[in-house]
């Protein structure tokens, strides 16, 4: 008769050696499966850095195109200024009232001088008070008047003068500006599809 004791070490062994069995081929598989997802992770690293780089060098350029175009409207914002101060002085004539030159007398701020000739003192006053009740011109101030004999009649005596005006801009809720560029163009990148190449 077969003694009980080693029946059960023998039966213990095979169900040893087949439990141990059963894990070998369980961790072999969970490694084989943890295998794949860390091949599919590193693809997934690959792609994504890939995808980043691209970004970070559209966001880059997009910065400088966002540069560019500030420095352009900051330039396109002044276009306008020698327009404005020329139709300023130009609408401030009163009558009798004569304009020979306009010229640039320096920036910081933009100053001119307006020479010209008036039928009276009262003419050359109310060409002052004009240009100071405009938008863009101040502090208006006479450097030279006299009286002369006129150059088309001996008999006609007319004033000669000289002013000084200041260009200043005017607050931009009373401007009507339009930029050179819309709102959002500089400031949207198209971002490369992920699932392109892959």
């Amino acid at each position: 008769m077969p003694d009980p004791y080693q029946a059960f070490t023998v039966a213990a062994g095979i169900v040893a050696i087949g439990y141990m069995a059963w894990a070998f081929l369980g961790v072999r598989s969970d490694a084989e499966e943890l295998q794949v997802q860390l091949d599919s992770a590193l693809q997934d690293s690959v792609r994504f850095a890939d995808l980043i780089l691209r970004t970070n060098e559209l966001m880059a350029r997009r910065d400088s195109i966002a540069q560019r175009v500030a420095i352009i409207q900051e330039i396109d914002a002044g276009r306008y200024v020698w327009p404005h101060v020329m139709d300023e002085i130009a609408r401030a004539v009163p009558d009798y009232t004569w304009l020979r030159s306009v010229m640039y007398m320096g920036d910081n701020p933009l100053q001119v001088r307006i020479e010209g000739r008036a039928g009276s003192l009262e003419a050359i006053t109310t060409y002052m008070d004009n240009l100071e009740a405009s938008r863009f011109l101040r502090r208006v101030d006479p450097e030279r008047m006299e009286q002369t004999v006129s150059d088309d009649s001996p008999d006609d005596l007319v004033y000669l003068f000289e002013l000084t005006a200041t260009y200043e801009p005017p607050p931009l809720e009373e401007l009507e500006t339009i930029p050179l560029f819309a709102e959002g163009v500089v400031t949207q990148v198209a971002v490369p599809d992920s699932s392109a190449g892959n």
